[in-house]
């Protein structure tokens, strides 16, 4: 029960990134704002995100990780209220920037409970709660196939108060571990690894819910657009699954080819049929990726002096879902959609260079 509630908080979490994808059509119609401008707007999420997460590693030395989620809700909400009672980008701006504070703190309360909760576990635990991520993504991008800014964030209200009630199904623990911090470990070429194996993926999720759905508008409509990304969701679910039971290197290596291959190919493409696949592609990228560069990181540094190490890792995170949208919006405004492939790829090689630079070193001739 404990473990179920756990995973609600992270479809909770999840459906409240998603949700945006679908609107930015719907937003960019009522307030005439192109590609780069709605990128912005996705982006400042992620602003929010980097400003949450060492606020919440914080609070998680003293305060079980039920107080955090519980904060986070609180926020999730104000943003949600403020898509549903306002208008225009001057207020969505904010809005949208709230939505990623409450995110930040949901992400390290659902990680904190895992380790306080299952402690041996971590990785087969996690990588289940990223599948449950994926299934909120799914919830987040069918909110988004209702008409309209207001419709889909009035749904994710009522989400956000099961989120709530979930909270409290998690129950106290009876004996909480002490989480601490190694300097040492954030210096290690594994950190790198899966630092940069997060920023790729997150500059992935940007390119997705930002400029892309712009693309795809010119032949789909809302609601087509939300299908479309709710089947990707589902795929990022398997893929987090089987990157569960695989290794966290081999899971990482496969994401960092598929998710520049998958978002190329969608915005060089103008058929519908190749924006499926191409889709398809990027979302088992974003599951591998994800779920093996927590592996890497787990590895790397041990849950027992996770929290600073946790901290800097999501805010590269934060960074990249900041960077994706706003950079990617810019590329789609000022050269095309087809370009669209620059920004992830830049981000696979800086994965392929920690790779290498990961590699231990051959042993010395006899």
């Amino acid at each position: 029960m404990r473990y179920v509630a756990l995973l609600a908080l992270a479809a909770v979490d999840a459906a409240g990134y998603s949700v945006i994808a679908p609107v930015v059509p719907a937003i960019g119609a009522e307030t005439s704002a192109g590609p780069g401008t709605l990128g912005v707007l996705v982006a400042v999420f992620g602003l929010g995100q980097l400003v949450a997460f060492p606020l919440a590693g914080r609070a998680l030395h003293a305060r079980p990780a039920r107080t955090v989620l519980l904060v986070s809700l609180v926020l999730v909400t104000l943003g949600d209220l403020g898509f549903v009672l306002l208008d225009g980008l001057a207020a969505w701006f904010p809005a949208r920037f709230v939505q990623g504070v409450g995110a930040g703190g949901l992400w390290m309360g659902v990680t904190f409970a895992v380790l306080e909760r299952w402690p041996g576990e971590e990785y087969r635990r996690l990588s289940g709660a990223l599948a449950a991520y994926s299934v909120g993504g799914v919830g987040g991008y069918a909110l988004g196939a209702v008409e309209g800014v207001r419709g889909p964030f009035v749904l994710h209200l009522v989400l956000a108060g099961a989120g709530v009630a979930a909270a409290f199904a998690l129950g106290a623990v009876r004996s909480r571990p002490a989480f601490g911090s190694d300097v040492g470990a954030v210096r290690s070429r594994r950190f790198a690894l899966a630092s940069a194996g997060i920023l790729l993926v997150a500059i992935g999720y940007g390119v997705l819910d930002g400029p892309l759905p712009l693309h795809f508008a010119e032949q789909l409509t809302q609601r087509e657009i939300a299908t479309l990304l709710v089947g990707a969701s589902l795929l990022l679910g398997a893929a987090a699954v089987v990157a569960g039971r695989i290794s966290p290197r081999a899971a990482l290596w496969a994401g960092t080819v598929a998710v520049p291959l998958g978002l190329g190919a969608a915005g060089a493409a103008d058929a519908v049929g190749v924006w499926i696949v191409a889709v398809g592609v990027a979302a088992i990228g974003f599951g591998l990726g994800e779920a093996g560069a927590l592996g890497v990181l787990l590895d790397g540094v041990g849950p027992e002096r996770i929290v600073l190490a946790m901290v800097l890792w999501s805010q590269v995170w934060g960074v990249g879902y900041l960077a994706g949208p706003a950079v990617a919006g810019a590329v789609a405004a000022t050269v095309g959609y087809g370009a669209l492939v620059l920004v992830p790829l830049v981000a696979s090689a800086l994965v392929v260079a920690c790779f290498a630079a990961a590699r231990p070193a051959p042993a010395p001739a006899r």
